[in-house]
């Protein structure tokens, strides 16, 4: 294949719609043409921050999910199991749902809603919920019919006992994931007419019926039993998160239209865009599938400390990486190809990265010097100890080494998918799952080695091996930190072909710096605190505290710095307390 020899210039991709090409720069008229739409482009601050309130109030219920789930199941088999059997269904939601939709559907239909074009935009709106209706019930019927097919697959390690009941859940679960399918269609409707807080606070609905079912039926079943309801409590939640959101649909899409209008252009569009983006998200899938592949083969345990780790993980990437992406993809989707349209998307991109970063990096420092405090705050209690806490510890500040570069990373395919690109995020997705995977194998065995107890072959471990927190292993240790390092090359491949294609994309630098900076402050009083707090307080009690000197630190270092985001952050206060 032949590279361009100009590095900052690429070729057209034939299969997409013709681009208008920008005037030159150089001409003073068409600057100050060009400059005017970045200066009236709408901010999405608000929008940001309402995505993130919605998500911060799913956050809170799936973190209060996951401690009454590790106070009964702790890192036992039945956690294992309970999963494992969520990963599996949920490729119908990963392939299909949220991300699928936001680089495929979302654009085409708020392009046609500026363009006043409303009645074809209920018709495809309509026409694309019929196809994912049709698509995602048949292969979620397929999953429960080939369930114990597919479980010794994904989970070779498991022991017979494990295997039988991760089958029972799994086809429970798959048409709970489909019903989410659908689900993100309607957040995709509500969040380009600019209704962010609904769909994102709409999880809560799905957190809760699995915590009202673990409260209601946890000490009357035994362990096995009550896996199987709380599975029966997922699907339920499901449902309650779909129809939450139904009534505001309807609503705001009053020309919605169900039909199968594939010959319609706008569906013709989203289904050739979400191609590459099912390829993106299936490989993404395959990357997670295989950390529960290898896990299974580590000690017991392995998979849920993997589970409990990734959840604390994805907070601040659903928070702030996922909130500022999702608020901005609509309106970077209305300004692809017009006039300036390149500029306006260089800053709204800069902007968003800016505004992740400053959450994001405070985020990578707390989990890395203060995660113990974070993991045991959560998590510790009943059947999870101290022990359990450690190696989950471990295991998120391995995860937390790519956490810059995935949340930058989906600002950066938000800005491919408003150019109708869903091909080059996908080509780089696959990049970094085959690295992740090669990476998480080689790091894994370094950490702990393992038994493959069909073969009888047993692969002793390597420099790291010997370690051990809490009496445990560190294998998923190894695991997280292949996934953290794949990240940042997967980063600077998205950073360097919209380089390309649009001009230079990023954060300021000295701004980042200062953001470590005021990070590493909180961190040294967090730690003061820590320090002079009882050794017998409870986890959840020393959290708090250390955890909330670290965030007044943070936030006032930053704003002694002049920060922007954290002005804005104390102006809303400020705000707040005067209304108050």
């Amino acid at each position: 294949m032949s590279i361009p020899a100009d590095p900052d210039r690429t070729l057209p991709d034939p299969n997409s719609p013709a681009q208008p090409v920008p005037p030159e720069p150089d001409d003073p008229e068409v600057r100050s043409v060009a400059e005017e739409p970045v200066r009236a482009a709408p901010s999405s601050a608000r929008s940001s921050a309402l995505v993130a309130a919605g998500i911060l109030l799913s956050r809170i219920a799936g973190l209060v999910r996951a401690r009454v789930f590790a106070g009964f199941f702790g890192t036992s088999p039945f956690a294992d199991v309970f999963n494992a059997g969520m990963r599996m269904p949920n490729v119908l939601q990963n392939m299909l749902g949220e991300g699928t939709l936001s680089a495929s559907f979302i654009p085409v239909y708020s392009e046609l809603l500026h363009e006043g074009k409303k009645e074809e935009a209920g018709r495809v709106a309509g026409a694309i919920f019929a196809l994912l209706f049709a698509v995602a019930g048949a292969l979620a019927l397929i999953g429960v019919a080939l369930a114990p097919v597919l479980v010794p697959v994904f989970v070779p390690g498991f022991d017979q006992a494990r295997r039988d009941l991760t089958i029972e859940i799994t086809r429970i679960l798959f048409p709970m994931t489909a019903i989410l399918v659908l689900s993100a269609w309607s957040l995709g409707i509500l969040n380009s007419h600019r209704h962010f807080f609904l769909p994102y606070v709409a999880p809560v609905f799905w957190n809760g019926a699995m915590i009202a079912t673990l409260l209601a039926f946890g000490g009357r079943m035994e362990l096995d039993r009550l896996v199987v309801a709380m599975a029966w409590g997922a699907l339920a939640g499901g449902l309650l998160q779909f129809a939450v959101q139904l009534p505001g649909v309807l609503k705001l899409e009053r020309s919605l239209k169900l039909s199968w209008g594939t010959r319609l252009q706008g569906v013709k569009d989203a289904v050739r865009n979400a191609g590459p983006a099912v390829m993106g998200r299936g490989v993404v899938q395959i990357s997670g599938y295989m950390d529960i592949v290898l896990a299974s083969f580590l000690a017991t345990g392995a998979v849920a400390t993997l589970q409990y780790a990734q959840m604390l993980y994805l907070l601040p990437i659903s928070l702030f990486g996922m909130s500022v992406a999702a608020a901005e993809l609509p309106e970077l989707s209305r300004h692809r190809g017009g006039v300036g349209g390149d500029e306006i998307l260089r800053a709204r991109a800069s902007g968003g990265l800016e505004r992740i970063a400053f959450y994001v990096i405070p985020s990578f420092v707390a989990f890395v010097a203060l995660g113990d405090m974070v993991v045991g705050g959560l998590y510790q209690s009943g059947e999870f100890g101290r022990g359990e806490t450690l190696v989950v510890y471990a295991t998120l500040a391995a995860f937390a080494v790519g956490l810059l570069a995935t949340t930058a990373s989906r600002m950066l395919s938000s800005t491919f998918f408003a150019l109708r690109d869903t091909r080059t995020p996908a080509r780089y997705a696959m990049m970094r799952v085959g690295l992740s995977i090669v990476l998480a194998i080689v790091l894994m065995l370094q950490f702990e080695g393992i038994t493959l107890g069909r073969l009888g072959v047993t692969i002793p471990g390597g420099l790291f091996s010997e370690l051990r927190l809490g009496g445990q292993p560190l294998g998923p240790v190894g695991l997280a930190l292949g996934g953290g390092i794949a990240a940042w090359v997967e980063w600077a491949l998205l950073k360097r072909a919209l380089h390309r294609r649009i001009g230079k994309v990023g954060g300021r630098v000295p701004q980042l710096v200062r953001m470590f900076i005021a990070a590493g402050a909180g961190a040294a009083a967090a730690w003061g605190v820590r320090l002079l707090l009882p050794d017998d307080l409870l986890p959840l009690i020393a959290a708090v505290f250390v955890l909330g000197t670290y965030g007044v630190v943070y936030f006032a270092v930053a704003g002694v710095f002049g920060l922007e985001q954290s002005d804005a952050v104390f102006r809303r206060v400020k705000g707040m307390l005067r209304r108050g």
